[in-house]
């Protein structure tokens, strides 16, 4: 199993909500490793859409095959996923999180989880560090209490 994701294009929304297929923002695509847990879940549900779609009259083994479509195996429209979302935060009793939301909460967790400052730069795609540091790296209060406790610890050393 590859324990990778490439991204290679992004969707954009136009007049009257008609989607569109465009390049990403630095214009190359990216590579993202991931770990294994979410690539079985992402292959289970990759065998479970073919069935699915193959019911409804559509060939997903084409390598250009969307991993989430519309019921017309074509694109989702980003509202359709926020229902979503907002559903299962209700259901939940959550606190409110935009999709984009996730990315930031990833980036967190890569940083608390003593991922370096490059390699989270890698996993977010960036060009520049400064974007990484700037926009995504949200200190978690475990990660400021493990900072000083790093600090108190050399301080005794």
């Amino acid at each position: 199993m590859t324990k990778e994701i490439i991204i290679n294009k992004a969707l954009s929304c136009g007049k009257a909500s008609i989607l569109y297929v465009k390049s990403t923002k630095t214009d190359t695509a990216r590579t993202i490793k991931m770990e294994i847990p979410t690539m079985t879940i992402l292959n289970e549900w990759k065998k479970k859409q073919q069935k699915t779609y193959l019911i409804l009259g559509y060939n997903t083994l084409q390598t250009n095959q969307l991993v989430f479509s519309n019921v017309k195996n074509s694109y989702l429209q980003p509202t359709k996923m926020q229902d979503w979302l907002k559903r299962i935060l209700k259901k939940y009793n959550l606190p409110e999180i935009k999709t984009h939301g996730f990315r930031h909460t990833h980036c967190s967790l890569l940083f608390e989880a003593d991922a370096k400052i490059k390699e989270v730069q890698d996993c977010l795609g960036h060009t520049d560090v400064k974007t990484t540091l700037n926009i995504y790296a949200h200190v978690t209060k475990e990660v400021k209490e493990g900072a000083i406790q790093k600090f108190e610890s050399y301080l005794n050393n």
